[in-house]
């Protein structure tokens, strides 16, 4: 690992550097620095502090983009169910989905032939395949109206997003790369052989290539801090998610046609509540602070009163959030029609050092992208070979080695070795570290041990750990990103919190 020196230095020279710490800035650290190349990251903000923590929680192929003929896209989300599922089985975890039978939307032989496809197109071996299923009876019953009697049911992932970033970003660093949240690029002159990097913590350094993984700022970055001219656009489409109290019983997804041939989920989440998403706007604004509008919380609440046998409003939401989505602008009219496929830019003109900027994607296809992320600096990196391609498929991320037993008997094991962690505490804990809970509750032996419980199963210890070795600093960080406590705890509660964080700071 080389790290960063001040700028009146004698500087070092790294392989890349990665522009952006959301999940494929960090997916390209891991691949690239697991390859032998000497790798920086730098985020101006905090990890999975945008987009990547602001999505539906979904690793999935994409069921609605088949009518947009998107087969590859489709096909490499669908494997990448299978290898995610592998890697991060803390993370990543199997659901299925329920499609209740709208005849005006879409005839049945259209669903049948969608989810044929779907069964078929991607490698499939751990998840069961689709079939039709009757909705009048039996718990995928609940919550719905009664005229809805048929459907179908098909399988599909649920996530934690940022939790898969920080998983990817602790992975990389363990292999040798520099994590630096909080800093952004200020500038960066491009030499014959390398770029002139200066960071806004004071610090320069020279990188053979860079990686502009800036998300929404990717053309920002590109044109402006790195003066690259493109032709290539984006278009920043916001997608908001409502946080309903629990809608409906049992553990599966609703997947629900609206009248204008969008779809909407409603996900099981955190427990307690449901996740109702998403819209398809174009963001105008600022894309650090998206919002979700109330007529986005409008249209979603009737989209789902279609179907629900109680009706919801905006105002039984107990929480909204909005992400912004940096699609390839590819010249479609509808938000809803524009590709999440992504696209790769190389710019090298006259063999000068080069940038690859990455343009859309999609939380699902994050690991595949980033292989071809460096497998196209490949050659541009002089004088360092690769060690080697295509190992992040097989190489599980920190927390996911279960052991031979799997999930099932670590989760027994872990209740007999500590019978005195509360139950619910220990399932949330199993969540967000997997089979690195023996690190985080090392020493322990009572629930004292864990010091303060702050609510919403967040105690001292693991507030400590999450600043030691996961980069959170904010109380944002910890309630929003590193965990989701902040949806159980209560206002008071957070504000407390807050006031925690900020008094263990100074």
């Amino acid at each position: 690992m080389i790290s960063p020196v001040g700028a009146g230095d004698t500087l070092s020279i790294i392989d890349l550097l990665v522009i952006g710490g959301g999940i494929n800035g960090v997916g390209v650290a891991r691949d690239a620095v697991g390859r032998g190349l000497s790798v920086t990251l730098a985020e101006s903000g905090d990890l999975a502090g945008a987009t990547s923590s602001y999505s539906s929680k979904l690793i999935h192929g994409g069921l609605r983009y088949l009518e947009n003929f998107e087969f590859r896209l489709v096909s490499e989300a669908l494997a990448e169910r299978e290898t995610l599922l592998t890697i991060a089985p803390h993370l990543v975890w199997p659901a299925r989905f329920i499609m209740p039978h709208v005849p005006e939307l879409r005839p049945r032989w259209m669903i049948r032939t969608g989810l044929f496809l779907y069964d078929h197109l991607g490698r499939r071996t751990r998840l069961p395949g689709s079939s039709a299923v009757r909705l009048d009876s039996g718990v995928f019953h609940d919550g719905l109206r009664d005229q809805y009697r048929h459907g179908f049911i098909y399988s599909d992932c649920r996530a934690d997003d940022a939790r898969l970033v920080i998983a990817n970003a602790i992975d990389a660093q363990q292999r040798g790369a520099t994590i630096l949240p909080r800093t952004a690029v200020l500038n960066a002159q491009r030499r014959h052989d390398h770029w002139v990097v200066q960071l806004s913590n004071g610090r320069s350094l020279k990188a053979r290539s860079i990686v502009n993984a800036a998300g929404p700022w990717v053309k920002e970055v590109l044109n402006n801090r790195l003066k690259v001219p493109s032709s290539d656009s984006i278009r920043l489409v916001r997608g908001s998610h409502l946080v309903m109290p629990k809608l409906y019983a049992g553990d599966h997804a609703f997947i629900l046609q609206n009248d204008d041939r969008r779809v909407i989920f409603m996900i099981p989440y955190e427990g307690r509540f449901t996740l109702v998403g998403t819209t398809d706007v174009v963001e105008t604004g600022d894309p650090a602070h998206p919002v979700a509008t109330d007529a986005e919380a409008e249209y979603l609440c009737r989209a789902i009163g279609r179907y629900l046998a109680k009706p919801s409003h905006p105002g039984d939401a107990v929480h909204r959030f909005a992400g912004v989505r940096p699609l390839y602008d590819d010249g479609s009219g509808d938000p809803s029609s524009i590709t999440r496929d992504y696209t790769l830019r190389v710019d090298h003109e006259q063999d000068a050092a080069p940038v690859l900027s990455i343009f859309g994607g999609k939380l699902t296809t994050y690991r595949r992208l980033a292989e071809q992320v460096v497998d196209k600096i490949e050659p541009f990196v002089a004088g360092t070979p690769l060690q080697g391609s295509g190992w992040t498929g097989s190489q599980v991320l920190p927390g996911g080695d279960f052991g031979s037993g799997g999930l099932a008997k670590f989760r027994t094991d872990l209740a007999n070795a500590y019978p005195w962690l509360d139950q619910p505490l220990c399932h949330s804990l199993l969540r967000r570290h997997g089979s690195r809970i023996h690190e985080l509750l090392d020493g322990a032996r009572d629930q004292n041990d864990l010091g303060q419980n702050f609510g919403g199963n967040l105690t001292e210890r693991e507030v400590t750990w999450f600043r030691k070795h996961e980069w959170a600093n904010s109380a944002d960080d910890i309630l929003w990103r590193r965990s989701k406590c902040g949806l159980h705890m209560s206002v008071t509660q957070r504000e407390a919190f807050a006031d925690y964080i900020t008094a263990s700071t100074h």
